[in-house]
This record gives structure tokens, C-alpha cells and sequence, in this order.
């Protein structure tokens, strides 16, 4: 009887906890506990400054090309965009918006219906980096917060959220007449990126320290001092 053959040995599976990069990244997220579902819906990266001066003083630039990926550097915002590096805009150099704004605007102006919520609205327009849905972005002002998209292939990156993103009167022209000062209070978030990492549209985590209310996402939050 010929001598049997030894079965080869094979490593152990790796454990759940012991995923190389992952788990080295889901620990430094352990201040921000917190994890909701949100829809990563659209990414900007604008080169250039569209809106100039006021409206009087002429058209718009066309709309910015929408992407499926952005790199977004720490300290510095979106790779491609133009505020990227720029000293001025450090404090505020990425912008998240929630679709809901621009949804609930829409039905306060009367032009939202069953099957367009956005009125026709472009999401582009408002030119945040960040569209998100189900993220109420507004009320995260002087908040730590996160976007994972590992589940779409993307990483995962850190933000300080930092100010309101006042809208300008620019939003009249290129949304509808009254946009402007219904967007106040839901304008979106300015924020500085604390660590680099690619967003990618589609399914992702919004990761903060403290619960959020998905049904509040597009709620005006209203502060005191000066309306732009």
C-alpha cells in the first residue's frame, strides 16, 4: 500500500478583526461610532469659478461635469477642484449638500411633483462637491464626521465641519426665482478634509460621534447673525 500523502497545510482564515488596512481604518474611526446609511448621489470637482460677481453682471459658466470619483487630499479638498490648496478657502475647502434641500425647496416654490421632487432643479448647480442623500449636513457645523464608501470601492474620509455654506444670490438664476432665500439655513456644509481617501457615488456610511435624523436632511437650520 503506497504511503498516503500528507494534506497540505493551510493557513487559518483571516479574522474578522484582522483585515489589514480595514481594520487599521474602522480604529481610527472609533470615535465616531455612529453609522448611517446615505447615498453618495453626485461629485464635483469644478476648476473653475462659474458664478462672478452678481447676477446683473452676466451669465453663468455651463454646469460642472458631474464624476464618479473624487480624491480628496487632507488639508487641501477635492483633487481637480478650485479651491484645492488655496490658503483662503483652508477652513472650508470641501462642500456637502443634501439633496433633500434642494427637494424641499422645490415643493416650497411650487414646482415639485410626484415624479420630479427636484422641480427640474440641477443638483449640480449649487456646486457643492458632496451630494448626499439622507445626511442632514446642516446641523453637523463644528462636528467631526465621516464618509465611508468602501462598499462602492472607494475609502474612506474624515471631515471637520467647519461653517454654514451660505448660498448666493446666484441661486435665483440658475435654480428658479426664490431659491436664494429658501436655501438659507440648507445650504450645505464647508468643511475641512482631516484625512485623504476617494468618495465614489453610490452606497456609503455617514460615521459621527453623536445619532443623526435622516428625516431631518434638507430642515433649514437657522443661526443667529447677518442673512447673506
Amino acid at each position: 500500500m503506497p504511503p498516503s500523502t500528507p494534506s497540505p497545510v493551510l493557513p487559518p482564515p483571516p479574522d474578522d478583526d484582522e483585515r489589514g488596512p480595514d481594520r487599521a481604518t474602522d480604529a481610527a474611526l472609533e470615535d465616531l461610532p455612529v453609522r448611517t446609511p446615505v447615498e453618495v448621489l453626485w461629485l464635483l470637482a469644478s476648476p473653475e469659478h462659474h458664478y462672478f460677481g452678481r447676477p446683473r453682471d452676466g451669465a453663468p459658466h455651463p454646469v460642472s461635469t458631474a464624476r464618479e470619483r473624487v480624491d480628496v487630499v487632507a488639508g487641501k479638498g477635492v483633487v481637480g477642484d478650485r479651491f484645492f490648496g488655496r490658503a483662503a478657502h483652508m477652513d472650508a475647502a470641501v462642500t456637502l449638500m443634501a439633496v433633500e434641500s434642494l427637494e424641499r425647496v422645490a415643493a416650497d416654490l411650487g414646482l415639485a411633483t410626484d415624479a420630479d421632487p427636484l422641480g427640474g432643479f440641477d443638483p449640480r448647480r449649487p456646486r457643492r462637491n458632496v451630494v448626499l442623500r439622507g445626511a442632514p449636513v446642516d446641523a453637523l457645523v463644528g462636528r467631526d464626521l465621516a464618509l465611508d464608501c468602501r462598499a462602492g470601492g472607494g475609502g474612506v474620509v474624515r471631515f471637520a465641519g467647519r461653517r454654514p455654506a451660505a448660498p448666493c444670490a446666484w441661486m435665483d438664476e440658475v435654480l428658479a426665482p426664490g431659491a436664494h432665500p429658501a436655501l438659507r439655513g440648507r445650504g450645505g456644509l464647508r468643511c475641512v478634509p482631516t484625512t485623504s481617501g476617494a468618495l465614489v457615488v453610490g452606497s456609503a456610511e455617514l460615521r459621527t460621534a453623536e445619532p443623526v435624523d435622516p428625516a431631518s436632511a434638507g430642515v433649514p437650520v437657522l443661526r443667529r447673525g447677518r442673512l447673506p
